[in-house]
């Protein structure tokens, strides 16, 4: 059975829940008013019945007087039980209005036996006066059990005339109950046409705008068909043609993307090759010059430039070092001075540099370029932005396993999506940097270099400051020759 059929039977069975409830209450309503009626009509019955049986009895009495034989005799007998009957059934019908009458009553009927049973005992000794005195006497008490009759039915109707209009006033609300219960129905089955019928549309609709997209071109809209049945299983078949498609189309591109690279990269390649061609400049020879401009600058009394000018040379030589190589840490710090001292020529009073170091940590071996590239982004993308420029931390730390390196400025900040995509080497800057070698390339080679993941922290807030955090570890930098490079 498919899930559509499943629904409809569903939606058939609460309509039979429905109309089944409705004709349970209707029913159970009807007999209990039905029930309260037999009950009030078997009191009058029970009533009546006393004021018939002994009224049968005298007319037994005066045909046995008129015809002395067995059966008249026996029809007496018979009509006393019968009102004895009658009396037990009147005793039942006591409440708390008619006690006193119904206690009455039944003395009056205790009276009519005793009357009726002394008419035949004098009959039977043949008393002519006494036995017409107690018949006379019965028929008269006879007469009397007719009126109380009367006079307790006309209390009943008195005591149920409250129920006679309850039971006129039921039919009417029940009555319109039943108007209220059919508007209900109509109601409900409305909600739950339109809810069955929203079920299937829906879903067919959605397919059909999915449908259209796709024929307009627009393979990256998912296809998705909130339902259970049949129809979510063709929007899936559907979604998966979508996917087949949108790969296919994007390998075209792809492919027509490289093609176009490749060829100019081929343009570019022999530009470059031209270029080659017309200067190849040595590194040293540039160092070489930059030391030969220095000294003149300093023959020439221009301490400052000379000074700068080494830096920059040193700094130029440092660079030229392979990068597999291990140095000590004062190295890396005074490459460091070197590169800030450049920076603050060239900033002057909006830069600012603190360090703290302690002398004990500078032999521990690190993978050479580790702290120029941190300072690097510090200057370049934490001051440099702000107007009024900033400060910059360095503090080197002996901490008995490790030394801590903190780099700490007061720029504009990283965003934390950003440091996210660092840490978890998932992040490549669309900004070249000067010495070719990011915050995330130092990470990776520290990470591979000591053969863990906590050597590298990195933690900013955005306008406020950024701080990275190196944990080098004394024991693990000594037991190794050379830092791999991964950049």
């Amino acid at each position: 059975m498919s899930k559509i059929q499943k629904k409809i039977w569903t939606v058939s069975a609460i309509m039979l829940v429905i109309m089944s409830s409705i004709w349970i209450a209707l029913t159970y309503y009807n007999n209990k008013t039905l029930n309260q009626y037999n009950e009030i009509l078997q009191r009058y019955l029970s009533l009546n019945e006393v004021s018939t049986a002994s009224q049968e009895v005298i007319n037994n009495v005066n045909d046995f007087m008129l015809n002395p034989t067995p059966h008249n005799m026996e029809q007496i007998e018979k009509g006393k039980k019968a009102v004895l009957q009658a009396k037990e059934q009147v005793f039942h019908l006591r409440n708390v209005d008619n006690n006193f009458t119904i206690t009455n009553y039944s003395n009056l009927i205790d009276s009519f036996i005793e009357s009726t049973n002394r008419f035949l005992l004098y009959y039977a000794e043949n008393e002519v006066e006494a036995k017409a005195k107690e018949f006379a006497e019965a028929s008269s008490i006879s007469n009397h059990i007719a009126d109380m009759t009367l006079s307790l039915m006309e209390k009943e109707l008195k005591t149920y005339d409250l129920f006679y209009v309850g039971m006129i006033k039921q039919s009417n609300e029940l009555k319109e109950l039943g108007i209220w219960i059919i508007l209900l129905i109509a109601f409900v089955l409305l909600i739950l046409s339109y809810w069955f019928s929203r079920s299937i549309t829906k879903p067919v609709l959605e397919l059909t705008e999915a449908a259209n997209e796709l024929s307009k071109g627009r393979f990256d809209l998912q296809v998705k068909v909130e339902t259970n049945d049949e129809i979510a299983f063709l929007a899936k078949t559907f979604d998966h043609m979508r996917k087949n498609i949108n790969k296919l189309f994007i390998e075209t591109q792809q492919k027509a993307r490289l093609e176009h690279e490749l060829q100019q990269n081929k343009i570019l390649l022999q530009e470059s090759q031209f270029r080659s061609l017309q200067s190849q400049i040595n590194p040293h020879f540039l160092f070489n010059t930059l030391n030969a401009i220095s000294k003149k600058a300093y023959l020439e009394g221009a301490q400052e430039t000379s000074d700068l000018l080494v830096n920059v040379a040193g700094l130029l030589r440092y660079n030229l070092k392979q990068m597999d190589r291990k140095v000590p840490l004062g190295d890396e710090v005074e490459v460091l001075k070197q590169y800030l001292e450049i920076q603050q020529a060239r900033m002057t009073d909006r830069l600012h540099v603190q360090m703290e170091i302690e002398a004990s940590c500078l032999t521990i071996p690190i993978p050479t370029l580790t702290l120029q590239p941190l300072i690097e982004n510090a200057v370049v993308h934490g001051i440099e932005p702000k107007e009024d420029g900033g400060n910059i931390w360095v503090r080197i730390r002996d901490d008995v396993e490790w030394v801590t390196i903190e780099i700490e400025d007061d720029g504009v900040g990283v965003p934390q999506e950003i440091i996210e995509k660092i840490v978890t080497g998932n992040y490549t800057s669309q900004e070249e940097q000067s010495t070719g070698i990011g915050c995330r390339n130092v990470m990776t080679r520290l990470r591979l270099y000591y053969g863990r993941d906590d050597v590298f922290q990195m933690e900013s807030v955005v306008d406020c400051y950024t701080k990275v955090v190196l944990k080098l570890w004394k024991e693990k930098g000594e037991g190794h020759d050379a830092a791999p490079n991964r950049g």
